[in-house]
C-alpha cells in the first residue's frame, strides 16, 4: 500500500507490485499451510527466494507485512461505521457485517498467532475494532437493548472472542458464513431477541 497522491517511479511501482504479489501469495499459502517456508511462498508467488528476501528479511518480517495490510484493511472498513445514535442494535449488526469480510480474508493470521505474532501486534491490529465495539455496547446498554450486567469493555472482549472463534471455525471447516450468521450470534450474545437479531443481521449487509 502507498499514498496514491505520491507519484512512483517505474522501478518503485514494479517493486511495490512485486511486494504485494508476495504478500498475497503468502496470505493464501499460509492459509493452506501455516508452517510454509519463505521458499514455499516464493514458489506460490512465482518469484525467486532472493526476490522474497529482497522485500522481507525473514518470516517475521513477512508476517508483519501481512499484519500491517490487515490493520489498514480493518481501519478502512470500519471508518464509515457510525457510532450508535438512535439504534445500537443496528450499529452492532453493521459493525459485525463490516468486520467479517476483513476477518475472513486475514483469518490465516489466527493460525500464525501462537508462534509468529506478539501480543502487542494483536492488540494494535484489533484496537480500532475494540474501541468501536465498546462504544456501541456502551450506547446499547444505555438504551436498554443490551445486557447491562457486564461492563462494556469486558462485553466487547467477549464479542471479539466470539467472532475470532467463529473465524477459526472457518479455518477448520466447521463454520461457513458471509457475516449474517455471525452478526446474529453476536446480537443474541449481547442480549437481543433471536428473531430481531436475525432480522437486523440480514438487513444490514454493510455499514
Amino acid at each position: 500500500m502507498t499514498d496514491t497522491s505520491v507519484r512512483l517511479s517505474p522501478r518503485q511501482d514494479r517493486a511495490l507490485t512485486t511486494r504485494n504479489r508476495i504478500l498475497e501469495a503468502a496470505r493464501q499459502q499460509l492459509g493452506r499451510e501455516p508452517d510454509s517456508s519463505l521458499g514455499d511462498i516464493a514458489v506460490a508467488a512465482d518469484v525467486s527466494r532472493r526476490t522474497v528476501y529482497g522485500h522481507f528479511a525473514g518470516r517475521s518480517a513477512l508476517v508483519e507485512g501481512l499484519v500491517d495490510d490487515a490493520a489498514r484493511a480493518l481501519r478502512a472498513a470500519l471508518a464509515p461505521v457510525a457510532l450508535p445514535a438512535t439504534d445500537a442494535v443496528t450499529s452492532m449488526a453493521r459493525f459485525v457485517r463490516t468486520l467479517w469480510p476483513v476477518g475472513d480474508r486475514y483469518r490465516m493470521l489466527l493460525s500464525l498467532a501462537p508462534q509468529d505474532l506478539e501480543a502487542e501486534q494483536v492488540d494494535c491490529l484489533l484496537a480500532p475494532a475494540r474501541d468501536l465495539v465498546t462504544a456501541i455496547i456502551t450506547e446499547g446498554q444505555r438504551q436498554g437493548v443490551f445486557h447491562a450486567g457486564i461492563p462494556p469493555q469486558a462485553m466487547g472482549r467477549a464479542v471479539e472472542a466470539q467472532v475470532l472463534a467463529l473465524l477459526d471455525c472457518v479455518n477448520s471447516g466447521a463454520w461457513t458464513d458471509d457475516g449474517t450468521r455471525t452478526a446474529t450470534a453476536v446480537l443474541i450474545a449481547v442480549g437481543v431477541d433471536g428473531d430481531l437479531a436475525a432480522t437486523h443481521a440480514r438487513r444490514h449487509l454493510r455499514a
